[in-house]
């Protein structure tokens, strides 16, 4: 028998409904019955549920359907079809649109009741597998890059091609999108990774203070210049210098990492040699290098040394398969710092990260996640332990998703609009096509009729 769980019945057929209810509270489980199969997606949002019993055929919304939005909701949730029309074809529709179990009507109670339990350990599996994602994501990843999407897998495949190649790297993406892990995971890949990965901010340091930091400075170059320091080139040696925000490198320093490029050496501050360096150099930028290049904001020579190959990241609004693997890697961190059991997230903050645009990319939702962790106060982060612009509902108004619930073509939808427009313009047709940008022709080809009385109105 299984822990106690949270099973909602839908059934447009009262008992029915009221039957598999009480098999699920005689289990010992809570059970919610409802008829109206229109009410279940925006009970989804409010409320979690362990296990989802459906019928097939119902009025208001095709049980397939049904299944595959709740599937897409939260793909964690277990789920049961049922109907009266049972058939194999039926059976293999339910299935794939992500039914655990199908069970024809009628049926005996003890069978609702094993394919209960059966479905319920099914779900505990995937919850545990999900807890487990991230970890298992993180040690079979290129140095901790997580992801699903395509773009993501095929920045890994890049990644693993070139890692080992001396050629300069340029990766490109927006802030907090990931590029120092891409750095980060070209250096573990390569056979450089038993020596220093380093990595300099060119927009933290000020700019008379970069050409020491970068090539080193020696002894009374300058007052504070009491002994030699080495810079960061010499500090990498025979591993891998990571120079991010490449772009706010001032002309006379772009010229002087040009000459270190070209010629594999540095030359120190106050030295008058220079010293030879074996260094693999990857430089990120959030700009566009070409566009730079063109405005003569950027050296061209420059860019093309440090562009030998290219590695773009996108935003994470145009990789959402990454969104939820991300999270979940950055929940399992967060709650083990804060010694909190967070077992995950329940299906409404599942949709509000998926819906959120991320302007502020991986780094944000790193953020947003630790502040759910130290926020939540219970088993699963809700919406409510998610910062108010993630949490804030996005989506079609209303009407348009009770369009979608009844499958309206748009020719269906377009009539109803009209219809509605027409009645607020008191059955004036001219009055209701000037409102809707058409002629009154095509309200009448619409509705037919003749002549509503307001002629040359």
């Amino acid at each position: 028998m299984s822990a106690r769980a949270r099973v909602l019945v839908v059934d447009d057929e009262l008992e029915m409904a009221k039957l598999v209810a009480d098999i699920a509270r005689d289990m010992g489980h809570e059970p919610t019955a409802l008829t109206a199969p229109l009410l279940a997606l925006p009970l989804l949002e409010e409320r979690e549920f362990d296990l989802i019993v459906t019928d097939v055929r119902m009025p208001e919304i095709d049980g397939i359907e049904l299944i595959e939005r709740i599937a897409r909701f939260d793909p964690r949730t277990a789920i049961i079809a049922m109907t009266a029309f049972g058939s194999i074809d039926t059976a293999v529709r339910a299935m794939r649109a992500g039914a655990f179990d199908y069970l024809p009507k009628p049926f005996q109670p003890a069978d609702l009741a094993l394919r209960m339990e059966r479905a319920l350990g099914q779900r505990a599996m995937r919850v545990e597998l999900t807890a487990l994602r991230s970890e298992v994501a993180h040690r079979f990843s290129i140095s901790g890059m997580i992801g699903r999407s395509r773009a993501i897998e095929e920045v890994i495949a890049l990644v693993r091609r070139v890692a080992d190649s001396p050629a300069t790297v340029l990766v490109s993406g927006p802030s907090g999108s990931g590029k120092e892990i891409v750095a980060r995971a070209l250096h573990g890949e390569s056979r450089r990774r038993g020596r220093k990965f380093v990595a300099v901010n060119c927009a933290a340091i000020p700019e008379g203070l970069i050409e020491a930091e970068l090539f080193g400075v020696r002894k009374g170059a300058y007052t504070d210049a009491r002994s030699d320091r080495p810079g960061m080139f010499q500090e990498a040696d025979g591993g891998t210098l990571f120079l991010d925000e490449v772009s706010e490198l001032a002309p006379p320093l772009q010229a002087k990492l040009l000459r270190a490029l070209q010629e594999r050496e540095v030359r120190p501050v106050g030295s008058v040699t220079s010293e030879p360096i074996d260094v693999r150099v990857v430089a990120a930028t959030n700009c566009d290098l070409r566009a730079a290049v063109a405005e003569r904001a950027f050296r061209e020579d420059l860019f093309y040394r440090l562009a030998v190959l290219e590695i773009a990241i996108p935003p994470l609004k145009h990789r959402t398969d990454d969104i939820l693997p991300l999270a979940e890697h950055f929940l399992a961190r967060a709650a083990t710092n804060a010694g909190k059991p967070i077992a995950g997230f329940s299906g409404a903050a599942v949709k509000r990260l998926l819906a959120y645009d991320w302007p502020g990319n991986v780094r944000e939702l790193e953020n947003a996640i630790e502040r759910a962790a130290a926020l939540c106060d219970g088993g699963r982060i809700s919406p409510d332990d998610l910062p108010e612009g993630v949490r804030a509902r996005r989506g079609a108004p209303d009407f348009l998703e009770a369009a979608a619930d009844r499958r309206m073509t748009l020719e269906e939808l377009q009539r109803e609009y009209a219809q509605i427009v027409l009645r607020r313009a008191g059955g004036k047709k001219q009055r209701a096509a000037a409102l809707l940008g058409v002629d009154r022709r095509t309200l009448q080809r619409w509705f037919g009729g003749g002549s509503d009385g307001e002629e040359g109105a």
